[in-house]
């Protein structure tokens, strides 16, 4: 399953894009970083899957919302995320 409408906020002054983690499901308030497919410092193109969740009803591919190079990982494996909880930060201005 690949989640759709991956929520993302612009931070202007630098030009980066912080990925959050988006609405799953009606009833999932939360899921649990099982695994990253990305480092910091890969160059990723818009869908690629940054990383994998897991809720209680399914597991779920985390798509990049842009072109870029991943900046910072703040969501560890085996953290339990929220809607809108801050998953990492991707450089729109690099390529990789």
């Amino acid at each position: 399953m690949v989640a759709t409408g991956v929520y993302v906020r612009h931070q202007e002054r630098d030009a980066m894009i912080d990925v959050v983690m988006p609405q799953l499901g009606e009833d999932i308030a939360e899921a649990t970083v099982s695994q990253w497919l990305v480092r910091v410092g890969d160059a990723v193109v818009k869908d690629q899957p940054l990383l994998e969740v897991e809720t209680s009803k399914a597991d779920v591919e985390i798509p990049s919302p842009t072109n870029g190079v991943v900046e910072a990982i703040v969501a560890a494996v085996g953290a339990t995320v929220a809607k809108g909880d801050l998953l990492c930060r991707i450089d729109e201005t690099r390529t990789g």
